[in-house]
């Protein structure tokens, strides 16, 4: 496996958020939303991280461009801890540092045209002249698939697709380094899902992008993705390179996760779908030992006790399951 320049690092990364119960808020609870996981990125690599809802996804895309504070743990960006910048310094590394955003409706301004909305990092970070700026818009518009000339329009004159084709223009102008996208296509139709992953996909080429993809669609991760993480409940269960993840998966829940993906064939025969019982369990009250245990079909009495870490299996593919070398 080549491996690749770092660009971002987390280590032990944790979001908990306070919680009042009770009548009168007595009792002071803690959401772990995300409990301690590390990964890496490289440069010109998309990694996709899946899962359920309410998982810890799109909060750790948060964390990462530092909308929100962590708990605990290391951002590194370039190697610089984004957690322990000013201000000032951490306004500069966001034009290194974008989001697309899962609802192209509501990530647009409705009071701004869709010129000033894909103008605005641009004078935001001092970029250019009024003339250069908004012949960028211009160009800008017309790379991601639309007419220059809509730039006086509003958002609710566009489709969904348009939409994040707008979204998408606002991101890639500043040439970041990285985008997190945060289930950008799952609000859109199939046919217009594919013409924006493609784009995506021509957009990272061309500017040599990184990816932090979150997603639920597990046949989009596969086309678009280098490697993939699996979460559950605010913890990494798995971390594999696409292929070698697609082929082998070695966690309960990847393995539940991808039997569920549809096939183009429904009578193809010799396909086992998996089927998880019960719902996650609540983020406050984490269950003892693996936090999979309570849905897990292949649990036995020590996956209660034991907290399992992640294993190194080779070939860049680590999983925490304290069962995966039966299988493995």
């Amino acid at each position: 496996m080549v491996m690749q320049e770092t660009l971002l690092t987390v280590k032990d990364l944790k979001k908990h958020f306070p919680v009042d119960e009770g009548t009168f808020g007595q009792r002071r609870r803690v959401v772990h939303a995300v409990d301690g996981i590390s990964f890496h990125i490289g440069k010109n690599e998309v990694l996709s991280l899946v899962g359920e809802s309410g998982c810890g996804k799109s909060t750790t895309g948060r964390l990462i461009l530092r909308l929100i504070d962590p708990t605990a743990g290391e951002i590194l960006f370039s190697g610089e801890d984004i957690c322990k910048v000013s201000r000032k310094r951490l306004k500069a590394l966001r034009r290194d540092m974008q989001i697309i955003f899962q609802d192209p409706y509501a990530s647009l301004n409705p009071r701004l045209t869709v010129g000033e909305i894909v103008e605005e990092p641009l004078i935001v970070h001092k970029i250019g002249t009024r003339q250069e700026r908004r012949e960028e818009v211009a160009r800008l518009l017309q790379r991601v698939g639309l007419n220059p000339d809509m730039v006086r329009r509003y958002p609710h004159e566009f489709s969904g697709g348009q939409r994040q084709r707008i979204g998408v223009a606002r991101a890639i102008a500043l040439k970041p380094k990285l985008i997190v996208a945060d289930e950008p296509v799952s609000a859109l139709d199939v046919s217009i899902q594919a013409q924006v992953i493609n784009l995506l996909k021509e957009l990272q080429e061309e500017y040599h992008i990184s990816y932090l993809f979150i997603a639920h669609d597990l046949n989009i991760v596969r086309h678009i993705s280098d490697r993939v993480a699996v979460m559950y409940l605010g913890k990494i269960m798995e971390l594999a390179p696409v292929e070698e993840m697609y082929k082998r998966p070695l966690h309960p829940y990847t393995q539940a996760l991808l039997s569920s993906i549809p096939v183009p064939d429904p009578s193809q025969k010799g396909r086992k779908i998996i089927l998880l019982e019960g719902d996650i369990p609540s983020p406050i009250h984490i269950p003892s030992g693996c936090r999979f245990h309570t849905r897990c079909p292949r649990v036995i009495p020590r996956c209660k006790e034991i907290i399992p870490p992640l294993e190194d299996f080779g070939e860049g593919h680590v999983a925490a399951c304290i069962r995966a070398r039966e299988w493995a």
